[in-house]
């Protein structure tokens, strides 16, 4: 469940006047105290500073990569003064839609390509001063007229950890504690630490973790915060991962990954490059590329 002050009334695909253009549109519902400090709000700040369209076709070209998946935040504005709204290209279908479709579990390699793709983002986003603050398959789409597509959506809970250049100080408590997707989130979030870098490559370890096994140790025990936030705490990555994959093989590149990312400190840089490679391993064992269509069957 996701700790949220706002729930969207409908997302739904629209069609503007301008021909050949499809987009989809979220309306939230406002209310006085979201006008300046609501998630709608935040992630309309999240969009202007950081993911204009040039800048993300910029960063494309300078770091050589083919696809990246920033949505393309095509207008936003005040409804009545009533309701907040932002409108997107069309996404296609979220991850879990598709995995609730009867899938549950990703294949190898799509759930590591899916996740070379999130980390591209994440880079993307982290080298812009944001963390994204809610890596969840709800927030990452498909779309199934071009299973190339896959982009990381839902800023509603992006943080500006380095504004100016100047990280943000480690201060648990300064922040509601929680927020995000409890499942997913990293033990910065549940302490009410501002999230940082690791926090976000926290989560998408534990997404890729619940794609691969179908459950999470905590899985269950999602109505105990506490109780999910001490699991997470549990350091030991080899007990984790035998706990989820019990009597199967565990892939060394998600063992490897997990270790490196649980290591780093609160304004530690992460090494983008040598988590992308652990990530792509078990793709080129299969010759496979994370960019390839994404080896899942989706319905429109």
């Amino acid at each position: 469940a996701a700790f949220n002050d706002a729930q969207p009334l409908f997302h739904a695909p629209v069609t503007t006047s301008v021909p050949s253009f499809h987009s989809a549109v979220s309306i939230w519902n406002l209310s006085s105290k979201d006008a300046k400090d609501g998630r709608i709000y935040n992630e309309q700040n999240f969009f202007q500073r950081a993911a204009k369209a040039g800048t993300v076709e910029k960063w494309k070209k300078w770091h050589s990569v083919p696809l990246l998946g920033i949505p393309n935040c095509v207008g936003f504005g005040l409804h009545a003064d009533s309701y907040r709204f932002l409108v997107f290209s069309d996404l296609g279908r979220s991850l879990q839609s598709v995995l609730s479709d009867g899938l549950h579990l990703l294949r190898e390699k799509a759930a590591f390509q899916i996740a070379v793709r999130v980390l591209d983002c994440l880079e993307y986003i982290h080298e812009n001063e944001y963390v994204h603050g809610d890596i969840t398959a709800e927030n990452i789409y498909l779309n199934p007229a071009d299973l190339t597509q896959v982009t990381l959506a839902g800023y509603g809970f992006a943080f500006r950890y380095c504004p100016g250049g100047k990280h943000v100080a480690l201060r648990e408590g300064s922040r509601t504690p929680h927020e995000g997707t409890l499942e997913f989130i990293s033990l910065d979030s549940h302490k009410g630490t501002g999230p940082s870098r690791r926090s976000d490559l926290e989560s998408l370890g534990y997404c890729l973790l619940k794609w691969l096994c179908g459950t999470l140790p905590w899985s269950d025990e999602l109505d105990k915060v506490k109780a999910v936030m001490e699991q997470k705490e549990r350091k030991d990555v080899r007990c984790l991962l035998q706990l989820c994959f019990r009597q199967r093989s565990i892939p060394d590149a998600l063992q490897n990954y997990l270790e490196q990312v649980l290591a780093l400190q609160y304004e530690d840089r992460p090494d983008y490059a040598a988590l992308r490679q652990l990530l792509r391993q078990p793709l080129e064992k299969m010759r496979a590329s994370a960019y390839d269509c994404v080896d899942v069957p989706v319905v429109p």
